[in-house]
């Protein structure tokens, strides 16, 4: 047991190396939350209006966390291009254990996944974003977006793994986007139709929203496709264009 993690705090070092020398990973990883909260906070919140005088990001911002943390894509890529390239095949060959690479792989996303969290949240409080619920349940949230992070990035590995070619991978995203999309990230699905809503509700990605939201905002937790802000309910009768 105890090999077994030495193994995968040097596979863990060794990704966080290759992060370190490579700038434009750096840069990509980092800035993309500041994008995300620019882009979804102003262009899309410039166009929809919550009642009562609240904020729209204050509906959004637990959004992209959870948006961000369940975005396999990079371990998916990744973990295709070692394959492609032989990488996999010379861990299997040395005395490791088997888990140590894709635990490594997964501790070192959820690392610097912590920085991209907390980056964002600085911008989201720069926007107009509030934690609505004391220091400890923004812990409590910010640990449960890092261990669904953690998880999710074992779903991209095993997928690249079974894609086995990096540009396929890249090009996989098209099908890893939509879902979530239909969830109520951006808005309450109660204005979706039925056949939608009824996915949208169900699926798992958004009682995991509704959680963050809950610990962040103190809005209720639980697949109701009711989201309450810190001015009131909002419904899709109450979210309109401007």
């Amino acid at each position: 047991m105890i090999g077994a993690v030495t193994d995968g705090a040097a596979a863990a070092e060794r990704q966080l190396t290759r992060l370190r020398h490579d700038p434009s990973a750096i840069t990509l990883t980092l800035g993309a939350p500041v994008v995300l909260v620019i882009i979804f906070g102003y262009i899309f919140g410039s166009a929809i209006a919550v009642p009562g005088g609240g904020n729209y990001r204050e509906f959004l911002l637990p959004g992209l966390f959870a948006t961000t943390a369940a975005n396999i894509l990079p371990s998916m890529v990744a973990m295709a291009r070692d394959s492609s390239r032989g990488v996999v095949d010379r861990f299997r060959s040395l005395p490791i254990a088997r888990m140590a690479v894709p635990f490594g792989q997964a501790a070192a996303t959820t690392i610097y996944g912590l920085g991209s969290f907390v980056l964002m949240g600085l911008c989201g409080l720069a926007v107009g974003w509030r934690i609505e619920r004391g220091a400890g349940y923004a812990i409590g949230a910010l640990a449960l977006v890092a261990a669904f992070q953690f998880a999710a990035t074992w779903v991209g590995m095993y997928l690249g793994l079974v894609i086995g070619n990096e540009e396929t991978a890249g090009q996989a995203s098209v099908l890893v986007f939509p879902v979530t999309m239909l969830s109520n990230v951006f808005v309450p699905t109660s204005g979706m139709p039925a056949w939608l809503r009824a996915f949208a509700d169900y699926q798992p990605f958004t009682p995991f929203i509704e959680t963050i939201r809950g610990l962040l905002m103190g809005t209720p937790i639980g697949n109701s496709a009711m989201i309450t802000v810190a001015c009131g309910p909002v419904t899709h009768s109450s979210v309109g264009m401007r």
